[in-house]
């Protein structure tokens, strides 16, 4: 119903009283977030009062955006709060003159007096309609400000692997083992060379975990202080898998190394009066023949415990179920991007320490037996 009944519509709508009770708030929640952030800075800073192993942990929690965060929200609600204050001041201004229209429709005697008051009283809405968009609009940017955008699938993904590079080391090798046990099946060799870039993946992991700090933190708590917690098996399933994914590589090229250097210096032996480099060759050559056939020859080795339980099947069973069993380790690397989720992240340490038991420990033990019987003096 108009609160204009002479005009016939409401030129100024609007509640001064409720605007002006919102812009207070606003402006208590700005002053709150500029303490917040005063505090925040002083107990990121390390010239604050709070000392200790406590202050530095909880220094290291911090979002290194957080402090940005409070401060540029804290700028936004004081930017609302003072539009607000002043759409308040306009709209009481503007709904004076509706009421001085409404009264001059009212006391109107003539129908040109009456067309009057309702032309001025229509401008006025036009106005009106105008300066409340304005504030509307700048509001709408305020909020946008208030808070940091979710950042997009590619930038999430590519935050999490920049923040801690060492588990994205690990995951790109269970990946690709994965996808290379796969490969294997059908072409060994394309196969094969994948599951040694995976290798390669997983002994730079295992060097860049081994240097972490942290890492090593969560590994010595555990056994020193009796801290089995969930960064203490995440660490140790970790560093398990880091290592079995390693061995092959590592072995191939330690046999290759061995074979090379024997080689080289056999080339040598035979000629003496060639060149060092001949010897370089025929040491690189045979290094790169015998690195690749012991990692084939390694590929082959089965996990003794899947051989046992799978020992009446045939061996493209065999075969399938260790594809399985890999690819079991990469949809757990794969999740670690997919969710933040504390209760899949436990599931999927679970997961990879039963699997890693199972089959990356005997896996890694059998290869390795059997690079040592053949490499044996």
């Amino acid at each position: 119903m108009s609160h204009s009944p002479a005009l016939g519509f409401d030129p100024a709508p609007g509640n001064p009283a409720a605007v002006l009770t919102l812009a207070k708030k606003l402006l208590a929640s700005a002053n709150s977030l500029g303490e917040a952030s005063r505090v925040v800075d002083a107990l990121a800073s390390n010239s604050s009062g709070w000392q200790g192993e406590a202050a530095t942990a909880f220094r290291a929690s911090l979002s290194r955006d957080l402090p940005r965060y409070l401060r540029s929200a804290h700028t936004s609600l004081a930017e609302a709060a003072r539009r607000l204050t002043a759409w308040h001041d306009t709209l009481v201004a503007h709904r004076a003159l509706a009421a001085r229209y409404e009264s001059q429709a009212a006391a109107a005697t003539t129908e040109p007096a009456l067309a009057d008051a309702r032309r001025l009283a229509r401008e006025l809405a036009a106005e009106h309609a105008a300066a409340s968009g304005r504030v509307a609009k700048t509001l709408n940017a305020a909020a946008d400000r208030l808070a940091p955008k979710e950042p997009g699938v590619f930038a999430s993904l590519w935050q999490k692997i920049t923040e801690d590079p060492a588990d994205a080391l690990s995951n790109a090798s269970a990946i690709l083992g994965a996808a290379g046990a796969g490969l294997s099946l059908f072409c060994p060799p394309a196969g094969l060379a994948v599951m040694l870039v995976a290798g390669g993946l997983s002994l730079a992991a295992l060097g860049m975990h081994a240097a972490d700090p942290k890492f090593r933190k969560s590994l010595t708590d555990g056994v020193t202080k009796g801290e089995f917690d969930a960064d203490f098996w995440k660490a140790g399933v970790t560093l398990l898998g880091d290592t079995a994914g390693a061995v092959p590589g590592v072995a191939a090229v330690a046999a290759g190394a061995k074979a090379g250097t024997l080689a080289a210096r056999a080339a040598l032996t035979a000629a003496p009066e060639a060149s060092a480099l001949s010897g370089l060759t025929e040491g690189a050559t045979t290094f790169g023949r015998t690195t690749w056939s012991t990692a084939d020859d390694l590929r082959q080795v089965e996990n003794p415990l899947t051989a046992w339980t799978l020992r009446t099947s045939s061996q493209d069973v065999r075969d399938r179920v260790g594809v399985g069993i890999a690819t079991v380790g990469a949809a757990t690397a794969t999740g670690d991007y997919i969710t933040d989720d504390e209760t899949v992240e436990h599931a999927s340490t679970a997961v990879d320490g039963v699997r890693g038991a199972l089959d990356d420990a005997p896996s890694a033990g059998a290869k390795t037996s059997h690079l040592w019987s053949v490499m044996r003096p």
